[in-house]
């Protein structure tokens, strides 16, 4: 086993992902979408934002659903891993593994995890404010004790509602069953948002016509996609994303990564 340094071999081996993950998808007729940070250093750099080290794709619900009961890598290098699937998983959204590989997370402690790339999925949400407001309380809620059930650390910062929520009388499972009831609808809005964190605000929600195409965006040399609307998306959700930001908010996330095939 070997440790990674070098930021560069650990973007190589999430772009093989990366392109896994896209050759499948294209096979399949399965729509994905570079997003977040990713398709900010798409649209900025034509690549990764230079101190970035991870790669988000957003999935239509119906597309995200539909990789993760398909998805396979004959190889058997690569796998999908998600919460329902996964016991003592810490996330609440699926990621492709290279199995090849081992990040160690604080996050994760207790679970190995492999080199990855994030997988969200994108759910319609209701097009009533206060309504909207109300589910996002709730589901904020669920997800902290979700992550008190999971983790051995105190995510809360609080004794007291750290032990309360560990305590509280709902398994895991019976967590996420209460979690998908919230997030998942399953009739068309006109707004869609990524819903599987705590986060992101209500300013992370946009227009569902924003994702009701693809179109092909370069990324480190290659060709990938985004969805038709995705200067929107990012406008509405970083606000001016063209911008560098201040040199003090330029880091890079420290992470730590195993080779497994290497001495």
């Amino acid at each position: 086993m070997r440790q990674i340094t070098d930021i560069n071999e650990l973007r190589q081996i999430q772009m093989s992902i990366l392109d896994h993950v896209h050759r499948f998808c294209e096979a399949h007729g399965l729509a994905y979408f570079l997003s977040s940070g990713t398709l900010i250093g798409a649209v900025r750099h034509k690549g990764y934002i230079p101190w970035d080290d991870d790669i988000d794709i957003y999935m239509p619900r119906k597309d995200y659903e539909e990789f993760l009961k398909i998805y396979s890598d004959e190889t058997g290098r690569y796998r999908a891993i998600n919460p329902q699937t996964e016991p003592h998983y810490y996330y609440t959204f699926a990621k492709v593994v290279d199995q090849h590989t081992r990040m160690v997370e604080k996050e994760t402690e207790g679970y190995e995890i492999g080199v990855y790339m994030d997988i969200f999925p994108v759910d319609y949400v209701t097009d009533d404010l206060k309504e909207r407001e109300q589910i996002f309380k709730k589901k904020k809620l669920l997800y902290k004790i979700r992550r008190c059930k999971i983790s051995n650390s105190n995510p809360l910062q609080s004794r007291l509602a750290y032990l309360v929520y560990k305590h509280w009388p709902l398994s895991v499972k019976q967590i996420e069953s209460r979690i998908r009831q919230l997030i998942v609808l399953n009739h068309p809005t006109s707004t869609v948002c990524n819903m599987t964190e705590a986060g992101p605000s209500l300013k992370g929600c946009f227009p569902a016509e924003d994702i009701a195409s693809a179109v092909d965006i370069e990324f480190e040399g290659k060709m990938y996609k985004t969805m038709v609307g995705y200067r929107d998306y990012l406008e509405r959700t970083y606000g001016n994303y063209m911008t560098l930001p201040p040199v003090e908010l330029r880091v890079t996330h420290k992470f730590e990564a195993y080779d497994l095939t290497s001495e």
